[in-house]
């Protein structure tokens, strides 16, 4: 079977924490380039994760023939250059989460890798657990009915690199090997801005990925906490069907007590999911509660599981399992929470296709336009 020879550019942080080992571990793959900006630090990379070449800028990497594919795995603020560039080139494409800082960026490199007929992912680690596989199932089968509600808390401490009072990642016990750049996650200009692009990109991406529902309309509040960035983030998120979603994040949280609790209900059952914890369990309206086999502690978050399927994914071993819409549908609950939390309106982004029902002293204009 053939290696896929892949590239990575942005190796710092989580590339050196995740990425890279996975490429190492998996047998059909090869750690062909690594790219860092500063030439010495590339070397070094590439010496100790045993890479063929060190590269500085993109153009350098994306200029191996021999390569197959790319993990961008940089800051925000250029996820959409590279991966664009790299699309463009003919190489599938893995690009950590958010995918962009705006929703036309995320469609059209949706629409450059259909064009080039090349594999895009992003990489959502939540996407890969075998509860998210299952829930997504359940509710996809109908077992639940049709979706009305789903309600999401999302913590974890992150709010030191967010506030940009250390770039130490605290929320990971393992040993780092390098450390983020400063402003990596404080400076707005780099990071697109605080908790909303850095968390709630995985809570907003998992809303379809479970239901298969784009978002409708959004309306959010954020509170920054004395800092350049949201720390604290309030969403409710109306579905095209007409299903009502409400996500509750914060970065402030100890590490103890870090959530990720998600509640979906339908119109015949209820399913739960305590993702930080591994459990699942859905209830029927007649009472009937199955409980499913908690998770081991190393598969609750499978922070490898992306660049393996990846891996898979070009092989043509496995379906995408994080394809690039469910990037563009997070992006959209983004924009639109961001536009929202200064405008003080609901923002809209396609019609609601399902029943809605209307406040009888409240005219539909004034909802939409924030005037309730």
């Amino acid at each position: 079977m053939k290696t896929i020879r892949i590239g990575v550019i942005g190796a710092g942080w989580w590339a050196t924490f995740a990425h890279i080992p996975a490429i190492q571990t998996h047998p059909n793959a090869e750690l062909f380039a690594v790219q860092s900006r500063e030439r010495s630090k590339a070397e070094k990379i590439a010496r100790d994760f045993r890479a063929k070449n060190a590269c500085v800028t993109v153009p350098e990497i994306l200029a191996l023939k021999e390569l197959d594919a790319v993990i961008v795995s940089s800051t925000p603020n250029v996820h959409y250059a590279q991966t664009r560039a790299a699309l463009e080139s003919g190489r599938h494409v893995l690009v950590e989460k958010p995918m962009t800082l705006t929703v036309d960026e995320a469609r059209e490199l949706v629409e450059i890798a259909a064009q080039k007929k090349v594999h895009l992912l992003v990489s959502c680690p939540w996407h890969f657990t075998a509860h998210g596989i299952e829930a997504r199932r359940v509710i996809r089968s109908g077992a639940l009915g049709e979706v009305k509600m789903i309600s999401i808390l999302m913590t974890n401490p992150v709010d030191n690199l967010l506030r940009g009072i250390n770039t130490s990642p605290t929320h990971s016990a393992s040993a780092v090997y390098v450390e983020p750049r400063k402003g990596s996650y404080s400076d707005p200009a780099v990071a697109g801005g605080g908790q909303i692009y850095c968390q709630v990109s995985h809570a907003a991406a998992y809303v379809t990925f479970l239901t298969g529902l784009r978002p409708a309309e959004v309306y959010a509040r954020f509170d920054h906490d004395h800092s350049p960035n949201d720390i604290y983030n309030a969403l409710t998120v109306t579905l095209e069907n007409g299903g009502l979603v409400t996500i509750a994040s914060t970065a402030a949280t100890p590490i103890c007590e870090r959530s990720f609790e998600i509640r979906i209900f339908g119109t015949r059952a209820i399913l739960q999911l305590e993702l930080w914890r591994g459990t699942m369990e859905l209830v029927d309206f007649a009472g009937k509660r199955t409980d499913f086999q908690p998770l081991e502690p190393d598969q609750i978050y499978p922070s490898q599981a992306p660049t393996r399927n990846f891996v898979d994914v070009i092989l043509g071993l496995s379906p995408n399992g994080s394809p690039g819409e469910l990037g563009l549908a997070s992006m959209e609950i983004i924009e639109a929470a961001c536009e929202s939390a200064q405008t003080n309106r609901c923002e809209k982004i396609r019609a609601v296709k399902g029943p809605k029902l209307k406040s009888p002293n409240i005219s539909q204009s004034a909802v939409v336009h924030g005037r309730a």
